[in-house]
């Protein structure tokens, strides 16, 4: 009869699994035994040992590895292990020895005596760690275990099979199928604690990560859903269109959910009509906040002894307001225009922004620019402002420069003398702004532009 024969085997799992139980028993005995008893115990506890390699050496077995003498007094006094544990073998006498042991190392116990057991305990309660027979009737080990992997539920948990020695095989199986680690029968009680720390450190900290990216998934969602509240404020405080005194119509694309560019215009008193485009460097909170805060001063005329007639007066005043070294080092740039509607006059000022374009049907299109500085680099910067005729039909185009500077893949990009031949080309047209929009971003190839698109089209 052969070693592999499974009768053989049988009969040897038969005859260790009394042997392993006197094992077991005494060594739990042994730890707790007074000095007056613990003679006996070594006693038994080295019959077992010679009668379980007997069995070993004569029935064909794997040879039963050394193992350490049992104490003779309690070992070093260790902190308790903490933890749920289910513990699943079909022999009542190996379930009972195992939750001792797992009882004395400070866990949580339950038990089952078959995998259909064991798979509904994990339904109904949380488990830090499972413990697994491979050699069950019916369900067995690896099947239980395959089943524990492929529930969402619990295919995290981590799961150590219980094994007799000549189980090797299927104890690899399990491992390959995503078992954390294996126990031979009988346990050996140190090795069994180190099993088990290794399995809860990983499972305690595979909890936290799996805590943190929640945290951060939450998080996640609610500034996205505070960033989408926040830009849909910012675009509701942008003007409607507008049909008298002038005819007012805009296009505004932000790159991202906060844009740095806005945009306002108003009559001052009824000959006088403010137009103004600003863009702050860069995107986000930050760009969106200082953005606004700016548009809304400029609105309400909340700028003081400031004359919102004199373009040159105005950015004056809001570089004074808004130094960059009190605004997280952030600058904008603004075109700021009167139309004077008595006078058919338009007087203009820029800070470092692009020109903005009158168009006509005399002549060729006309660029208005001042050339200042940025709004917020230098204190008491002074502003020059200019004047320009305006007569009936023409259309002043003001632009943030993501209108313009857009870079198509693998080719040149697209520069500001571009948008002038196309605005000049489209300024008679009701659908210019649409059809700017699309060029620019046909010009990108993708669905989103690299900076905001914001442009103001007013015909006087």
């Amino acid at each position: 009869m052969s070693a592999a024969d499974p009768s053989l085997s049988r009969l040897r799992h038969d005859l260790l699994t009394p042997v392993n139980h006197i094992l077991g028993y005494s060594e739990i005995l042994l730890e707790d035994a007074p000095p007056s008893t613990s003679a006996d115990l070594q006693k038994i506890h080295s019959a077992a040992r010679s009668l379980q390699s007997l069995i070993s050496t004569h029935l064909g077995g794997t040879s039963t590895p050394p193992r350490p003498t049992a104490p003779a007094a309690p070992p070093t006094e260790r902190p308790p292990l903490s933890g749920r544990v289910l513990a699943v073998d079909d022999h009542p006498d190996n379930l009972d020895l195992l939750a001792r042991h797992l009882r004395r190392q400070g866990l949580e116990v339950e038990t089952a005596t078959n995998g259909l057991s064991a798979l509904e305990c994990l339904e109904s309660t949380g488990f830090d760690l499972v413990l697994l027979d491979v050699l069950m009737p019916g369900l067995d080990g690896c099947e239980t275990l395959h089943r524990i992997k492929s529930s969402p539920a619990t295919a995290d948990l981590p799961v150590i099979m219980i094994s007799a020695l000549d189980e090797i095989a299927s104890v690899t199986r399990c491992i390959e199928a995503g078992a954390e680690d294996y126990l031979p029968k009988p346990f050996d009680p140190t090795l069994l604690r180190a099993r088990l720390s290794a399995c809860l450190e990983k499972k305690a900290l595979r909890d936290a990560e799996r805590q943190h990216l929640e945290t951060i998934e939450t998080t996640r969602r609610r500034l996205d859903k505070e960033l989408t509240e926040a830009g849909a404020y910012v675009r509701s405080i942008l003007p409607p269109p507008l049909d008298s005194p002038l005819r007012v119509r805009w296009k505004y694309r932000p790159s991202s959910e906060l844009a740095g560019d806005s945009f306002g215009y108003h009559a001052i008193d009824p000959d006088h009509f403010a137009i103004y485009l600003l863009d702050v460097c860069g995107h986000g909170v930050g760009a969106s906040l200082l953005s606004v805060a700016a548009i809304n001063m400029i609105r309400s005329g909340a700028l003081p002894e400031t004359d919102f007639r004199r373009p040159g007066q105005v950015l004056a005043a809001l570089n004074k307001a808004f130094p960059m070294e009190r605004q997280n080092n952030l600058y904008f740039t603004l075109w700021y225009g009167v139309a004077n509607t008595a006078a058919r006059t338009l007087a203009y000022a820029s800070a470092g922004h692009p020109p903005a374009v009158l168009t006509s049907l005399q002549n060729p299109p006309k660029r208005l620019s001042t050339e200042g500085l940025i709004v917020g680099v230098l204190e008491n910067t002074p502003y020059k402002e200019a004047s320009h005729p305006i007569a009936p039909g023409d259309r002043l185009f003001v632009c943030s420069d993501g209108c313009y500077e857009i870079q198509p893949p693998g080719g040149p990009s697209w520069d500001f003398n571009g948008l002038v031949d196309f605005l000049a080309a489209k300024s008679r047209n009701a659908e210019a702004l649409d059809q700017l929009e699309i060029h620019a971003l046909s010009m990108r190839g993708s669905g989103s532009l690299e900076d905001d698109f914001s442009i103001l089209a007013v015909e006087f």
